[in-house]
């Protein structure tokens, strides 16, 4: 295997390691987003920030996720 094949699987590793963890992160904070809604007296600041915050996480799945799909017109 040569050094440049080994580097692009090092890279699809890590990319891979990062996606498992922000999937990860997104599913619990979508687990304390539904526990503090059904407070009633939940600090609409905090969810705010916290929806922002999955939603962020979601475009980086969803960008990591295309890179990891092969160009086809290669």
């Amino acid at each position: 295997m040569s050094e440049s094949e080994n580097n692009v699987e090092t890279e699809t590793f890590r990319r891979l390691e990062r996606l498992r963890d922000l999937r990860i992160e997104h599913r619990d904070l979508d687990d304390v987003i539904n526990r503090l809604q059904m407070d009633l007296y939940v600090n609409e600041v905090q969810l705010r920030r916290l929806k922002k915050r999955k939603l962020l996480l979601k475009d980086q799945i969803a960008r990591l996720e295309s890179q990891l799909i092969p160009d086809l017109n290669a």
